[in-house]
């Protein structure tokens, strides 16, 4: 009988779960993966089964599917793209004296696996008795690497306890594994039916590679393996390969108080272009690069890389250990996300599960790249530098809906539109704002003038056109953009939405700047003085709805005139309510999936006063259900600067715990990017008050009741400094690097290698906003958190 499982245990560098169920497995193998932005493993046992939902993932590796149409439309997109599974090289099972082990089968009398954020590994150690009483203890560890990053290498080591024993390792690759669906769409179970075609298989020695292309996106990748083996005298090996499968087999007889050990080195690579021997080559000498490396040394690659990290992104947090572990586990994922995609896009769900069939999302730009910006500010380059490349794409979208300058996709792998959902997919225009909004930041948080000059100029300027042919001025001179759909997706095709407006404000102005710093670059994409003066005005006349009877900002015009959702007679089983209700009746009343006209608060508070923001926060608290991931981390952020600091921290809990806790019931087909960042922002830009309008860094710290102290980390413009929140005080220190200029509510000051310790003003917060009918977010007690040991399943 196996042992009863007990959750995660919280601890503030790991994540730990002992024991085993297997019904949990689904949860435990999106927490327990490992990526690099790369190559994406998701946490299943080394020996494949059991397994919830087996994936391997590399960084834009797609199939094509047609995408459903019940009704035909001009402008519609006609093909989607998803993620696929491709070679799986995490296999290696274990046979003791002819039986399998399997944690289903046998005794298992300990069992524990632990992520290790400071390591960068997974590891496992399970002592397991067979049902023949064969009694063995099996270590694991593995890694994706951050330094080599077409590299995956996994230890495993089999140690007889009772007696000399017969042990066979078989080490696998295994293309098309078997798996299952979540799409409703037949067409996109069709396309994920074993997707892969082979084309080249190989092996000799301990070495094997296979090679496949994809069926309609013609995108080729080969996987090879290779193994180092300590064992005791007697090795046998055997080794094959066919189309889908390639497998070394290891026996050899083990006395008791020996290690059967074997290091597996797994290299990756695919390209759209490249040919059959050029792949082979490239994974070739991925594993060269690692067997000169060792496992020693990827193991201290892995940590100096980590500790770098670190250095520069660590958030402290004091009398919450639950959320101090949280915390950690959001950074090291978004670092697992986004540390070497280099050329491809960020996910939604990361490389750690199939979920939104792997497509990328504003929530990059708007949610992700924030964090990355302030802590590895060259990832941030990077995935921006992957939206540039989509451009052309982006053009052409632009092109076909009858508009000038570039329209992103709501959803996409290579960059063009996989939303077959118009009103929220092609509406969404702001994503292209988003992007604007992402170049900015970047730039004023490094200056970096070889980013501006090759990518961040013409980004910023075909989005500012798009604004141009996309919007009007009406007759009083105002500048409107109508029929578009905010980030709030129970509203559709409005006019005015504020968030989109002044975000699109935003990319006017920011592109007018750009294109005056180099003139050179938009003298070479035609822009003129004439053009450059449309844009300012643009910007100057953009109407901000604002109903005065209310004193409040309307999310989008006339959003305040609409019929209230009747919030109490609505069954708590019937949230998320685009499952239970038709979109046309969620569109015409007053409720709000997720952060919208509060997110505007964010990212553009500079465009309110703070008594705005105080009654907006206050109106929209009652109207939002938080019927996806991305809302609590923003409505933490505003909680905080209004002075709700409690609530704030009742938010950051179910932003930083969304998939520890599995509040979506959802954790199986990946983690949340954007939530996991949400964290982030609900520490540095809630309670740390960050924010960062036109490069200018300003903070304004405070803290809710229930923690004694928070410090966190960041980079800016080349140096590193940490602030540290006490309940009367805030200290600033400089790490490394020049002195950094920031404001302290309000006061300008510089972050020097010196202390500065700055007093933390009271604030007024006014009346206690409420939530609708049951969706106020779970409330954390203080002294339950303190003597928290476990953060239990479900």
């Amino acid at each position: 009988m196996n042992l009863v499982t007990r959750g995660y245990e919280c601890a503030p560098w790991e994540l730990r779960w002992r024991g085993l169920a297997v019904d949990q497995l689904q949860r435990t193998e999106s927490t327990f993966a490992l990526s690099n932005g790369h190559i994406g493993l998701r946490g299943t046992l080394e020996e494949g089964e059991p397994r919830g939902l087996p994936g391997t993932y590399l960084n834009g590796f797609y199939e094509e599917h047609e995408l459903p149409y019940a009704e035909a439309g001009y402008g519609y997109p006609e093909a989607g793209q998803t993620v696929v599974n491709v070679t799986d090289g995490k296999i290696i099972r274990l046979l003791v004296e002819d039986e399998p082990f399997d944690m289903r089968y046998g005794t298992a009398t300990s069992h524990e696996r632990v992520l290790d954020f400071r390591t960068g590994t997974l590891t496992r150690e399970t002592e397991w008795a067979s049902p023949t009483g064969r009694h063995v203890r099996v270590r694991t560890e593995r890694l994706v690497s951050f330094t080599q990053r077409a590299v995956v290498a996994i230890r495993y080591e089999v140690e007889p306890l009772d007696g000399k024993m017969q042990l066979v390792l078989q080490s696998d690759l295994l293309a098309n594994e078997p798996i299952e669906s979540d799409s409703n769409d037949p067409r996109v179970a069709a396309a994920l039916q074993s997707p892969l075609e082979s084309e080249f298989f190989l092996a000799e020695d301990y070495r094997a590679v296979l090679v496949h292309q994809t069926k309609r996106s013609g995108l080729r990748v080969a996987t090879a393996m290779d193994h180092q083996i300590e064992s005791p005298d007697g090795l046998r090996t055997d080794i094959l390969a066919e189309a889908d499968l390639a497998r070394l087999s290891i026996a050899v007889d083990v006395p008791q108080g020996k290690v059967l050990r074997v290091t597996k080195f797994v290299g990756y690579g695919w390209s759209a272009q490249r040919s059959v021997p050029a792949l082979r080559a490239q994974v070739h000498a991925a594993l060269a690069g690692a067997f000169q490396t060792g496992w020693d040394g990827l193991l201290a690659e892995q940590r100096a890389y980590l500790d770098d990290f670190w250095e520069t992104a660590d958030v402290e947090i004091d009398g919450d250990p639950e959320l101090q572990q949280a915390t950690r586990f959001a950074l090291f994922h978004i670092l697992q996300a986004g540390a070497r995609g280099e050329s491809r896009a960020i996910p939604g769900k990361g490389l750690t599960g199939p979920g939104y069939d792997g497509h990328a999302f504003w929530d990059t730009e708007s949610f992700v790249l924030p964090v990355l910006t302030y802590s590895m500010p060259e990832a941030a380059r990077d995935a921006l530098r992957w939206r540039h490349s989509t451009l052309p794409k982006a053009r052409e979208r632009a092109r076909t809906l009858g508009l000038r300058g570039a329209a992103f996709p709501w959803r996409s792998i290579n960059g063009a539109e996989c939303s077959a959902y118009w009103p929220a997919g092609t509406a969404a225009f702001h994503v292209s704002a988003d992007i604007a909004d992402a170049v900015a930041r970047y730039y004023w948080a490094t200056k970096d003038p070889d980013f501006e000059r090759q990518c961040g100029t013409e980004l910023l300027l075909e989005t500012a056109r798009l604004w141009m042919s996309l919007g009007h001025f009406d007759r009083h001179g105002r500048f409107r953009i109508d029929g578009v759909t905010g980030p709030d997706e129970y509203s559709a095709v409005a006019d005015n939405n504020v968030y989109t407006n002044l975000m699109a404000q935003r990319n006017f102005r920011e592109a007018a700047a750009s294109c005056e710093r180099v003139p050179e670059v938009a003298s070479l994409f035609g822009v003129d003085e004439a053009e450059l003066a449309n844009w300012r005005r643009a910007a100057e006349s953009m109407h901000v709805p604002y109903n005065e009877e209310l004193g409040v900002h309307p999310q989008s015009e006339g959003f305040t005139e609409h019929l209230d959702w009747d919030f109490g007679g609505t069954p708590q089983e019937n949230y998320p309510l685009l499952l239970h209700y038709p979109y046309f009746d969620l569109y015409r009343k007053q409720v709000v999936k997720q952060a919208d006209l509060v997110l505007a608060l964010h990212l553009r508070g500079d465009a309110f006063t703070a008594e705005q923001k105080q009654r907006n926060f206050a109106y929209y608290e009652a109207r939002t259900v938080r019927d996806s991931s991305l809302s609590a981390g923003t409505q933490s952020v505003i909680a905080a600067e209004v002075g709700h600091l409690d609530l704030a921290y009742d938010y950051l809990g179910e932003a930083a715990l969304t998939d520890l806790h599995d509040v979506h019931n959802n954790v199986r087909n990946g983690l949340h990017m954007a939530s996991l960042a949400g964290a982030w922002m609900s520490v540095v830009a809630g309670f740390g008050g960050m924010r960062d309008h036109d490069g200018n860094l300003i903070f304004a710290p405070r803290l809710p009741s229930a923690l004694d102290r928070i410090q966190f980390r960041m980079c800016f413009r080349g140096s590193r400094f940490a602030v540290e929140i006490h309940r009367d005080t805030a200290t600033y220190r400089l790490l490394s690097g020049k002195p950094v200029e920031i404001k302290h509510h309000g006061e300008p000051m510089s972050v020097t290698e010196n202390p500065a310790t700055m007093p933390v003003p009271p604030i007024d917060p006014g009346p206690a906003p409420h939530q609708p009918s049951g969706r106020a977010p779970a409330h954390r007690d203080p002294e339950r958190v303190r003597r928290n040991t476990l953060v239990e399943p479900g």
